[in-house]
């Protein structure tokens, strides 16, 4: 694993109700925690992955920069996978670069529904077309420049200087390779990552490493926030905080939580299905729980138990070393909402 020395990035990651940062290192053999934070968002800031407050980001993007106490000001930060359209297409093979971009230019109207003014384009070659000679295969990507324009405005509102715009989904991927090893899960296994934000959760299907599916429902761990409320007559912010620190009535847990948690298997298995319906698979061969909601206790047995799958929860951090500086408890409890932060902070060595 050498690793040649590349411009640090922070890896930021927008969720639709908190910022998270994350800067990582790498000396001997290991990644190193060098800072990390995260900071909540002021409430509809950012809408089904959407930016719909930049100077409300902005603020929260400078509050985790100054918890985190980092010195980096480049940043890697990603689009919501929903909202990038790609496609794999057969290019000559030789072509300079720079060729490459004024043919797929000149094709991409074929593939992408918008005037080509409105969206960045971007590609990367994926190696030898399996089916044409002297062909090869390229990835293309195109989202709406919009899209990219609010989070590049939030990220320089923040003072800070974006450098990488990735897709969630590819980060997602990053930061499953670290999990892999942990597990140690065969390179070809098909495992899915389900990741189960505050109002969003993303099912991404990887096989031998590579994404093959994704798809993203509204669900997530606000719909818990919202019964406690309804229930206990409590603010949002009391909600939440009881949420994770407890101290609510004794029915909780039987009348609340437990629902709650049993809802989440159904979304898993409700998320596979469709997996299974949309391909050839019908079958995984391990599950694996990300974000907020997933570090509940006893999720993943839970999920193990009723759907008959190996299932463990996300920690990226597994084998790294710490900093000091960087509280460990707290980013052993936020590990499994860090994976795409941890991705795309990865790309500090790609």
């Amino acid at each position: 694993m050498g690793k040649r020395k590349t411009t640090p990035v922070l890896g930021l990651d927008v969720s639709s109700t908190t910022v998270k940062l994350l800067e990582l290192s790498y000396s001997g053999d290991r990644y190193r925690v060098e800072s990390y934070a995260v900071s909540s968002l002021p409430q509809d800031a950012v809408i089904e992955k959407s930016v719909n407050d930049v100077d409300g980001v902005a603020n929260a993007i400078r509050s985790v920069v100054a918890q985190s106490r980092t010195k980096l000001k480049t940043v890697a930060a990603a689009v919501a996978g929903s909202s990038v359209i790609t496609k794999i297409i057969d290019m000559p093979d030789g072509l300079s670069d720079d060729e490459m971009e004024t043919q797929l230019t000149l094709e991409a109207d074929q593939y992408i529904p918008y005037p080509l003014e409105e969206v960045a384009i971007d590609f990367e070659i994926q190696g030898p077309s399996p089916e044409r000679a002297n062909q090869v295969e390229v990835l293309l990507a195109a989202c709406r420049r919009e899209t990219i324009d609010t989070r590049v405005e939030a990220i320089e509102g923040a003072e800070l200087i974006p450098r990488i715009m990735d897709v969630e989904a590819y980060a997602m991927e990053r930061a499953f390779t670290l999990v892999q090893h942990q597990l140690d899960l065969e390179e070809e296994s098909t495992v899915a990552v389900v990741d189960i934000g505050a109002t969003m959760t993303t099912l991404s299907v990887l096989n031998n490493g590579q994404t093959i599916y994704t798809r993203e429902q509204l669900f997530g761990g606000k719909q818990l926030t919202d019964e406690i409320m309804r229930r206990y007559g409590l603010p949002l912010e009391e909600a939440g905080l009881a949420k994770k620190q407890g101290g609510l009535p004794d029915d909780y847990e039987p009348e609340v939580l437990e629902p709650f948690k049993e809802a989440v298997v159904q979304q898993v298995a409700r998320s596979l299905q469709f997996f299974f319906s949309s391909s050839q698979y019908n079958d995984v061969d391990y599950i694996i729980l990300a974000g907020g909601v997933s570090s509940m206790d006893g999720l993943a047995d839970l999920v193990q138990e009723k759907l008959g799958t190996p299932a463990a929860v996300a920690n990226p951090f597994a084998n790294m070393s710490i900093s000091p500086k960087v509280n460990a408890v707290a980013l052993s409890s936020d590990a499994p909402a860090m994976m795409i932060a941890c991705g795309l902070a990865l790309r500090s060595f790609s």
